[in-house]
């Protein structure tokens, strides 16, 4: 089932209640949260998630791009997140969190940056409910799809399938009207989407048409895969 995560990253911070209830039919509303030293940004904490998790009606999908995410994730839970998404990079007992989250109450989920190979993870993955491969370098928003990604969604997809696995994958960075119809193709069903969505004139509008295009894409890449086992 495809889904659309609208970054908080793009919207006004000054208005982020408004800008929640801008992306009515979202499915979730992703929030970036960045400390400062494992990526080069600083943006909010778990006051933030805390007020517009009691703003908003629509689910958190909050994205940990921190140090030390064992000592700090389980909060965020807490403060309200749905569901909550650790570095790979940054984790020092990744099983342990996303046990730790689950027992919490949300999903776990695990990120990896563009150079981390999916493959050494592949033990781990039952023990999620996301995995998150990154398509741009985490710690800003606005940048250019990383088209070299799309294999690695590929080899994702396929480890997944491999061990039975009903968990999400989740691409995030440079998600647009001209790239997410490769993501989903490739084996993604859930869009992070900042820009595309805030930096236009109807942020819900926006969120329909992405889901409309990656649902096609996705149906294509079905039907070819049918022919191709017949």
């Amino acid at each position: 089932m495809v889904q659309i995560n609208p970054s908080i990253l793009s919207a006004d911070f000054a208005r982020l209640a408004d800008e929640a209830e801008a992306v009515r039919g979202a499915d979730w509303l992703h929030v970036d949260v960045m400390d400062g030293h494992f990526v080069p940004n600083l943006t909010l904490g778990t006051p933030v998630v805390e007020a517009l998790s009691k703003a908003t009606s629509t689910p958190l999908d909050c994205h940990l791009m921190i140090e030390e995410p064992d000592r700090w994730a389980p909060q965020y839970v807490e403060a309200g997140a749905g569901s909550v998404t650790f570095h790979a990079e940054a984790a020092a007992a990744p099983v342990r969190l996303a046990r730790e989250i689950k027992a919490l109450g949300a999903r776990a989920s695990m990120a990896l940056k563009p150079a981390t190979p999916v493959e050494l993870y592949e033990d781990l993955l039952p023990e999620l409910d996301m995995l998150l491969v990154m398509t741009v370098e985490p710690g800003f928003g606005g940048q250019a799809f990383l088209d070299i990604m799309l294999p690695k969604i590929r080899r994702a997809r396929r480890l997944m399938d491999k061990h039975g696995l009903q968990m999400w994958l989740q691409v995030d960075g440079g998600v647009s009207a001209s790239t997410i119809e490769q993501c989903a193709e490739a084996g993604a069903d859930v869009f992070v989407a900042g820009s595309s969505v805030y930096g236009t004139d109807d942020p819900a509008a926006a969120v329909q048409a992405l889901r409309e295009q990656a649902e096609e894409a996705a149906r294509r890449a079905a039907d070819a895969s049918s022919r191709t086992s017949v």
